[in-house]
């Protein structure tokens, strides 16, 4: 088995230290490369390109988001997990259009972030359980009429958008469902043109509301 290839970037040394600790002991993940600041973290990434980078929100020079934004440009393939001590919820929207496809809470369980990683590198988007709890019952609700603007999904729009909240590619996609990757594009296209998203960030927002990104198992 290929082991997963991941980065992290703290400026907490202890934090760094525990990480580094729990990582070391699965076989199937590969630490290779730390930072402690947001511009030798895109240095670092950017020159082992990982499978996942684990990134603090909070660094003292550039922001996580900001870092999550340039890795994002200039290192597409490397998936972004988001560690941060911020609970609100709204600080989740802005670390998924930065282009972070995990968020996980810092006093997190450690297999907690070993669950994260696996199901990011799958293609899934991962919430933190608490997080995950705190942004479906916070988000305000879908009346009835909120859900019927635009246009009533069909099953299998409804099917496509929710996977495409959930994080997987129009390819995966299409092997769940069995349909052409051309089918795939096409029913996101009409589910996002009939509910008025413009974007990856607006179908999760989307996902969130209907209790589709509920906290993996």
């Amino acid at each position: 088995m290929t082991p997963i290839r991941v980065a992290l970037v703290d400026d907490h040394p202890v934090v760094l230290a525990g990480i580094r600790a729990l990582l070391q002991g699965v076989p199937e993940v590969e630490l290779v490369g730390e930072a402690n600041t947001g511009v030798t973290g895109l240095k670092a990434i950017c020159e082992c390109s990982p499978d996942i980078a684990v990134i603090d929100l909070s660094l003292p020079d550039i922001s996580g988001l900001e870092l999550a934004r340039r890795l994002s440009k200039r290192c597409p393939a490397v998936k972004i997990i988001a560690l941060t001590v911020h609970e609100d919820r709204a600080y989740i929207h802005p670390a998924l259009e930065a282009g972070a496809r995990g968020y996980l809470l810092k006093r997190s369980a450690g297999d907690e972030l070993l669950r994260a990683i696996r199901a990011v590198n799958e293609g899934a988007i991962y919430l933190d359980p608490a997080i995950a709890e705190k942004a479906s019952t916070n988000a305000p609700e879908l009346t009835s009429a909120d859900d019927d603007a635009g246009g009533e999904l069909s099953r299998r729009e409804e099917d496509v958008l929710k996977l495409v909240a959930q994080g997987f590619s129009n390819k995966q996609i299409a092997g769940e469902l069995e349909v052409s990757v051309k089918s795939v594009e096409t029913y996101k296209a009409r589910a996002s043109e009939k509910k008025s998203l413009h974007s990856r960030a607006d179908i999760v927002r989307y996902g969130i509301r209907r209790g589709w990104l509920a906290a993996p198992n």
